[in-house]
């Protein structure tokens, strides 16, 4: 199966990957930079904007994770939602051409745009809040979609699976790599329109190269709305809160190989949350008459809440690494777009030095599964090498350490700053530190947490727990852009221009990073707490062959 399966999930899904990821990044790396040359914005409002934007990106993937675990399965559920993102793409590239690039070529440092209208404005917001709900609804589900095609009961699906989400995460910044070095450039000199129809092109390659692989893949049933499950099991303790919770061979569960939820495997017994197991605690009045679910729930039902409230602490302390990330797109461009960004006679668009992050990420990528995994095995007995609870505090670690390296940066920036001049003579190139610890951080946060989450999620929640990741992300920018609010209120006090101002020669953004690493060091302590006490969910392995067969519908 692993075999025979081998250019469906690695190539088709993988090419799919990366040209999505081509067709946002194309958008989202340039973004600040469009909002404050085209649109007018200050430094701060653009910074804000963009954490906003972002955030509602990955706060769809909820939405997306949702549709796909409850009704439409994940196959329909990319179709649909890769639609809506070529159609934004679509929408923006004749909105910017237009409407907003007046004159034509402007926003290239040299030529300022003329004020947009307020029917061009809501056309551009429309267009790139269309690409965010597309690119968010996608992203979960193409994950899950790709584990799918493994077989777990297979000795080689397994550990094939854990590779899987590494070339995942590896397409991802490969395709954000053109973006990053090639579109960011052309857009950087005022061709903002051409970066957007490349996106949009690469989008539609996307679509057609996910449709190509239709008749091959392997699908796996919807298993219903989850939600009225969950709160079966927290209405059926409440009824139930003043017994005592059965013994474990006690509680309730169907017979069979087959748990009571549509093309899930069952969940055996955890001692967390032991008062939830008086929702499967049978008492004489679930014995008369037809079973109530909101008075009496499986095992499975009852631990596919419980593993939710399990994985919630850990999620939580993600958020602030998500905050430390979402700084790459907006703080690191402005930071760099007052640097010196000449190379001979050559401009290095300040977007473009994201070009560093993706290139540690892939380079780190390599190490991580040809160095560290087999020495890590060897010390640990973990054919893994690190557990993912170990690589996203690893990753958290390097993440706090980005932002000590981009505050030392900013000291120096504003050292080599001449009064009266807008850009430093510092060259742009330092910061690469930064850059290259936030791509190592990736490899093992994000990459950790795809794993964590869609393997401890319950199979009737696997979209769910792959959106988690990106729901952290999505939380990040929004903290992210109330932390700048706050700094900005408290540090203006008094006539001081703050610390994150228009002209970021009077301020000191070096402060808000070194806030940002003081806060993700804390964090950690936290999360390590919180790692320490989860425990792994644990499913019914022995009949999941059995079970495999029932919850795929299509084979390859």
């Amino acid at each position: 199966m692993v075999t025979e399966s081998v250019f469906i999930h690695r190539v088709v899904i993988a090419a799919n990957q990366a040209l999505a990821t081509l067709a946002f990044f194309g958008v989202g790396v340039n973004l600040v930079l469009f909002l404050t040359r085209v649109m007018g914005q200050d430094n701060a409002s653009a910074a804000n904007s963009v954490s906003k934007w972002t955030g509602t990106v990955y706060l769809c993937s909820l939405i997306g994770a949702f549709l796909s675990d409850s009704y439409w399965g994940r196959y329909l559920t990319c179709t649909i939602f890769q639609v809506i993102l070529v159609v934004g793409l679509g929408l923006l590239s004749v909105v910017s051409n237009l409407f907003l690039l007046k004159p034509a070529g402007c926003g290239d440092r040299k030529l300022d745009c003329s004020p947009t209208s307020p029917g061009g404005i809501a056309m551009f917001y429309l267009s790139i809040y269309l690409i965010a709900f597309g690119y968010g609804g996608h992203q979960p589900t193409i994950a899950t979609f790709g584990s799918d095609q493994f077989d777990e009961s297979e000795p080689r699906g397994k550990s094939s699976k854990a590779v899987f989400f590494c070339y995942f995460y590896f397409a991802l910044n490969l395709g954000s790599l053109f973006s990053n070095s090639v579109l960011v450039y052309y857009e950087d000199t005022g061709e903002w329109t051409l970066g957007f129809l490349v996106s949009g092109g690469a989008a539609v390659l996307a679509l057609l190269a996910f449709l190509a692989g239709s008749k091959q893949y392997r699908y796996v049933q919807a298993s219903g709305n989850p939600i009225p499950r969950i709160a079966q099991v927290f209405v059926a303790t409440v009824r139930k809160w003043s017994i005592v919770p059965g013994k474990e061979e006690e509680l309730y569960e169907v017979e069979g190989s087959e748990s009571a939820i549509k093309g899930s495997r069952k969940i055996l017994h955890s001692n967390e949350f032991e008062f939830m197991d008086k929702a499967a605690t049978i008492i004489e009045a679930d014995l008369q008459g037809a079973g109530n679910p909101w008075r009496l729930c499986t095992v499975t039902q009852v631990e596919e809440a419980k593993c939710i409230l399990k994985m919630l602490p850990v999620w939580l302390c993600t958020i602030i690494y998500s905050v430390v990330f979402t700084q790459m797109a907006s703080l690191f461009v402005e930071q760099g777009d007052v640097m010196n960004v000449r190379v001979g006679d050559f401009k290095l668009p300040a977007a473009s030095m994201s070009t560093f992050d993706i290139c540690s990420v892939l380079i780190c990528t390599g190490i991580y599964r040809r160095i560290l995994v087999p020495l890590a095995g060897r010390l640990t007995g973990n054919p893994k090498g690190l557990t993912e609870l170990q690589r996203m505090g690893i990753g958290l670690i390097i993440g706090m350490l980005s932002m000590v390296a981009a505050g030392a940066t900013e000291i120096e920036r504003l050292r080599h700053v001449k009064p009266g001049e807008k850009v430093s003579s510092l060259s742009v190139f330092w910061q690469i530190p930064q850059y290259v610890l936030v791509g190592a951080s990736e490899v093992f946060m994000y990459v950790g947490q795809l794993e964590f989450f869609n393997g401890q999620a319950p199979d009737g929640i696997k979209s769910f727990g792959s959106s988690l990741c990106m729901a952290s992300i999505s939380l990040g920018n929004y903290v992210s852009s109330m932390l700048v609010n706050m700094v900005m209120a408290i540090t203006t006090r008094g006539r001081s221009p703050g610390w994150i101002p228009e002209n970021l020669n009077s301020g000191h953004m070096d402060r808000f990073y070194f806030l940002l690493a003081g806060l993700a060091a804390a964090d950690f302590v936290i999360y390590l707490f919180c790692a320490r006490w989860y425990k792994p969910t644990n499913f019914d392995g022995e009949e999941y062959g059995t079970r495999e067969d029932d919850r795929v519908t299509g084979k390859v």
